[in-house]
């Protein structure tokens, strides 16, 4: 037996090293992939230019290339034929696209909470004075929740409510009048909304009735779940990296937006000063995707009318990254 033990050492050292190689190799998957965004560029983000700028996806083996969409970008249809790997999805075009059979699945939380508002005119005291005036929305079904939650959470009628389908025009069309409010995200079009006219009313989805939900989340096909789990899990772990020091450094990565996205200094600036706060809001870490919260959000999905049943967490999301 005495003489047994060093060849069982080296048999276990020599098992340890093979297993750690294999691991590391799992790790970085040394693979190209592309990430589609939401919108055009803005603080909201910060986190993955920065993680461009500092190559930490190249640190974790991946070669990942960021696209801005165009006016006939379908995200979902580039993921599902593999021509991106990644998509930034606002979470009720996830739901909207897994009621109708497309099998995308959420991975990583950009934000905590709902970046939906109603922004309107500064005579506009609270939701329910919009009863009989018009309010401005872009046509997608979340803008109607969005609208309809805000009023009834104040105690208001939605349906007294006149809707004005002005495309994703809400900057213009309030500064020009022709709506009393209309909806759109706090972290953006509100940041520039304030600028130009420091009176108007800003009324958060969450702060009348809304649960908290992260209202962007980082998506992949099914099959890249399963065939390129490697692939997932280094770029949650680049971009994840790259929020956690935007929000330690956000100089750098103002200054990364700018490099690499043309994005204007002071605009940026404000609206990451706006947005921050969220990145981690309520959670224990960066990208964290609760599944109580989402559960609480899949019932007020349907109950507003975005999904006809309360999405199936369990299958729209992938926390364990």
């Amino acid at each position: 037996m005495g003489r047994l033990r060093p060849l069982l050492v080296i048999a276990l050292v020599a098992a340890l090293a093979l297993g750690g190689c294999s691991r590391t190799s799992e790790d970085r998957p040394n693979e190209s992939a592309k990430l589609v965004l939401d919108f055009q560029p803005n603080a909201v983000h910060a986190g993955i230019y920065l993680a461009l700028e500092r190559d930490y996806d190249g640190a974790e083996g991946v070669n990942l290339g960021v696209q801005a969409p165009s006016s006939s970008t379908d995200s979902v249809k580039l993921l599902l034929s593999g021509r991106a790997q990644f998509a930034i999805l606002d979470i009720h075009d996830l739901a909207i696209a897994r009621e109708k059979g497309r099998d995308i699945v959420g991975v990583m939380a950009l934000v905590q909470v709902p970046l939906a508002a109603v922004m309107a005119q500064p005579q506009i005291a609270r939701p329910r004075d919009l009863e009989g005036k018009k309010a401005g929305v872009t046509g997608l079904p979340s803008d109607d929740a969005v609208l309809s939650s805000i009023v009834r959470g104040d105690g208001g009628d939605p349906s007294k409510v006149h809707k004005v389908t002005i495309g994703f025009q809400a900057v213009a069309a309030l500064l020009a009048h022709r709506v009393d409010a209309a909806t759109a995200f706090w972290n953006a079009e509100g940041v520039a909304l304030q600028a130009e006219r420091p009176g108007i009313r800003q009324f958060k989805v969450d702060d009348f009735g809304a649960p908290p939900y992260p209202e962007l989340v980082l998506c992949v096909s099914r099959e890249t779940l399963q065939d390129h789990r490697s692939l997932v899990a280094a770029t949650v772990r680049a971009l994840r990296r790259g929020y956690e020091e935007t929000i330690n450094d956000p100089e750098s990565a103002v200054e990364a937006l700018v490099d690499r996205a043309g994005v204007k200094r002071d605009v940026t600036t404000r609206q990451l000063d706006a947005v921050s706060p969220a990145f981690t809001e309520g959670a224990d870490q960066y990208g964290e995707l609760d599944p109580a919260k989402l559960r609480r959000w899949a019932v007020w999905e349907a109950r507003f009318g975005i999904t006809k049943r309360p999405p199936n967490v369990a299958q729209a999301f992938a926390p364990g990254f």
